[in-house]
């Protein structure tokens, strides 16, 4: 066989058995990607003054640590240059890797942040990318939809590309009934709260009016009065008649819309004509963890990564 044809070595197999998709390659075979991952060698990225290095995964990039391989290549597949922006940006993916919203979830993702080391890098498959894509969405954070830099389109179907992960690797737990919404999920959880806090652009405390569900959203009708933490540029008038939607949350459970007797930290942001709920916490000064999130937040400095929720 032409190498450009040839199967992934052995090296690759023992190191993440990855099933592979083989089809016609181009004549060059793995050459353009001797000396520097050039614009045609990489998915439409640009020219690097350095040559990929391949580097030990550190145990703080959370996202990657347990793939299933130790070593990747460095730049990425998504042009992060240094190893403080990979782990910056990758951050923001965890916890749709915890939600198990498909088992190739991580694998995916790490194929592009921390590719695996080989002569040339190699892509996810298209495949893939729309199969995690359409488990995934409907319970993406905050009811973000899939990002730009992920258009499933731009990877390979007829080339060598990752398909799957090794038996043994980590992944999150497949959920046994609805996922719990992302903004009412780990309610008591100082992690979580901060997490909601720094996605959102206005927080406060308030009493839920009444919950409708609209199409495959649910409308949280809010009590005018409310105690704000966080003001995000909202107006007076906006506050007063603040509606908040928890997208595709019509059949997610929640628990703290199904009580809606309490005051609870809830909290939002504005996106295109809606307001949408990103967090909602029982207000509870009794618990221990939610003292330390509100003490916690008010000097707290969120991540700078990228928001792709």
């Amino acid at each position: 066989l032409p190498e450009a044809m040839r199967p992934l070595p052995a090296s690759l197999r023992g190191l993440i058995p990855l099933a592979v998709a083989l089809a016609l390659a181009s004549p060059g075979g793995a050459s353009e990607y001797e000396d520097a991952w050039t614009l045609d060698a990489y998915r439409g990225g640009r020219s690097y003054g350095k040559p990929p290095q391949c580097v030990g995964i550190p145990e703080d990039l959370r996202l990657c640590h347990s793939v299933g391989y130790t070593q990747m290549l460095l730049p990425n597949l998504l042009e992060h240059e240094s190893m403080a922006e990979v782990k910056q940006q990758a951050s923001s993916w965890v916890p749709l890797v915890h939600k198990g919203c498909h088992p190739g979830t991580q694998v995916f993702l790490c194929s592009l942040f921390a590719p695996v080391c080989l002569e040339r890098p190699i892509q996810p498959c298209r495949w893939l990318c729309e199969a995690v894509r359409d488990g995934c969405t409907p319970i993406m954070e905050f009811g973000f939809p899939w990002p730009e830099m992920l258009t499933c389109e731009q990877f390979p179907q007829d080339d060598v590309c990752i398909a799957m992960t090794q038996p043994n690797a980590t992944e999150a737990p497949r959920p046994t009934g609805p996922p719990i919404c992302p903004p009412c999920d780990n309610e008591m959880k100082t992690d979580a709260m901060l997490e909601h806090m720094c996605a959102s652009e206005f927080a406060f405390k308030t009493k839920i009016k009444e919950v409708k569900r609209e199409n495959r959203d649910r409308k949280v009708i809010l009590h005018r009065r409310k105690k704000t933490l966080k003001a995000g540029g909202l107006k007076k008038k906006e506050l007063k008649s603040l509606v908040l939607y928890l997208k595709n949350g019509a059949d997610c459970p929640c628990q703290q819309l199904d009580q809606l007797g309490h005051h609870y930290l809830v909290m939002g942001r504005r996106v295109e004509q809606h307001f949408l709920l990103t967090g909602i916490h029982k207000w509870d000064k009794s618990s221990k963890e939610f003292r330390k999130a509100i003490k916690k937040v008010q000097n707290y400095k969120c991540p700078t990564f990228q928001n792709v929720f």
